[in-house]
């Protein structure tokens, strides 16, 4: 494996357009054997305002233009995820649904490979998704809050009012589940959407 650089710089967060949403940035180091980076370090969340804690770990390999989402958690402890991909290259999406945000409905999407040196922080409350743009991929994913099948809800990935730029070829591949997802209307109608919380950081 190829070793760190002593005293080189951790893992900066930069904060997009949603509320509470952050790029992870750190550096790659890579050489003839191949490449190592530190995709999450808890104390430079830390010293940047961001308390994140762990509670389960997650990874999913999906082939070429496989869509999985938009997914979210409506758990009372909230559930806030770092993910980042492991293997291959996918563009993540993240869709604010949480009733009370400046930005609801507002749509961010990151590219992610696994040699580039960005991981993404997500807050409590938004819809996840993304797309596999190599022959395959795999993303790894920390949640603060443990799975619990009757909370995580999905919205349709294809809903015209979302209108997510997927970056596919043809026409997705997706679980049964997700193509037959309610719209974003139909969740919010039937008030099965979160609450945004402008005092915490992750939402």
């Amino acid at each position: 494996m190829v070793a760190a650089v002593e005293g080189a710089p951790g893992v900066n967060l930069r904060e997009l357009s949603i509320p509470g949403l952050y790029v992870l940035e750190s550096p790659v180091w890579g050489d003839d054997r191949g490449f190592f980076r530190e995709w999450f370090k808890l104390p430079d969340l830390a010293s940047a305002g961001v308390d994140f804690q762990a509670r389960q770990a997650n990874l999913s390999m999906s082939a070429r233009n496989v869509v999985r989402g938009l997914h979210y958690s409506m758990a009372p402890e909230g559930q806030a995820k770092v993910v980042t991909c492991v293997f291959g290259e996918l563009d993540d999406v993240i869709v604010d649904v949480r009733l009370g945000s400046p930005t609801f409905g507002h749509v961010e999407v990151v590219h992610l490979g696994a040699d580039e040196g960005r991981s993404v922080l997500l807050p409590v409350g938004v819809a996840h998704g993304f797309c596999v743009t190599s022959e395959n991929a795999a993303l790894s994913y920390l949640l603060s809050s443990t799975f619990n099948a009757a909370l995580e809800l999905e919205i349709d990935p294809l809903d015209a009012e979302i209108n997510v730029p997927w970056t596919i070829q043809g026409e997705p591949m997706m679980s049964e589940k997700d193509a037959a997802a309610p719209s974003l209307a139909q969740r919010r109608a039937a008030n099965q959407l979160p609450l945004f919380d402008p005092s915490n950081r992750l939402g």
